[in-house]
Order: structure tokens, then sequence, then C-alpha cells
């Protein structure tokens, strides 16, 4: 796959995160990444350099995460920069996952993170 390939995909997942409710993606100046964020939590980060290399760091439950990781060795690795149990990173170019399952692992993501939000916060994402 080539940069440009990696580069529109870069650009789907970010429209796809920024399409959530309450949702924010944006480039985070001091990590020096793609963050995306529901109400000042992370529930991802994405490389944004568009390289063989680029990476999707996404949060799952654990037995998830393992199943996985050996469904698609190589392809999904243990989070980067992050709690290798619940989190994996996603080579963004790879041709063994269609980039409609990054998507659902995004939302999967978000939802985890969602459930964690205060009362509060849960009211004001239904008003947005």
């Amino acid at each position: 796959m080539d940069e440009q390939q990696v580069a529109s995909r870069i650009d789907q997942f970010k429209r796809f995160g920024e399409s959530l409710p309450g949702a924010k993606v944006y480039y985070r100046e001091d990590w020096g990444t793609i963050y995306f964020d529901l109400l000042g939590k992370q529930f991802g980060m994405m490389s944004p350099e568009p390289t063989a290399d680029t990476l999707i760091t996404l949060k799952n439950l654990p037995e998830v995460n393992e199943s996985l990781r050996e469904q698609f060795p190589g392809v999904i690795i243990p989070g980067y920069y992050a709690n290798k149990t619940h989190w994996n990173s996603i080579k963004i170019a790879n041709e063994e996952m269609d980039p409609q399952a990054v998507e659902l692992l995004i939302k999967v993501s978000y939802d985890l993170v969602k459930e964690k939000l205060t009362k509060k916060q849960k009211a004001a994402l239904l008003e947005m």
C-alpha cells in the first residue's frame, strides 16, 4: 500500500471519529499524534504521517484484544505507548483488514469510553 492510500485511510478514520456524537479528532501537538477525544477522554490515537508503519491505537475488551491479535498477527499488535491489555495498535497499511472493520473498532473504543462517563457527561452528550 502506497503513502497516498495510507493518507486516504488516515483521513477516512479522522472523519469517522469526528462523526461520533461529542467526539473531536485533532492533532495533539504535545504528543505528536492525532488524538480521538470524547469529552476530554481518549478513545484513540493515530500516527499523523502516512507511512508503512502508521498505526491507529484503540481500546477494546482484553479478551477481544487477544483474539484480534491472534486473528491478525503482525497487523494488530499490543497497544503502542498504551496499556497492552486494554489497547491494540493496528497497522493502517495492511491489506488484511478492510477500512470498515477498523471503523467498527473505532466505534467500539468510543463506546467503551462513553460507558465510563459520568451521568452528567452522558446527559450533556445527549444534548449535542
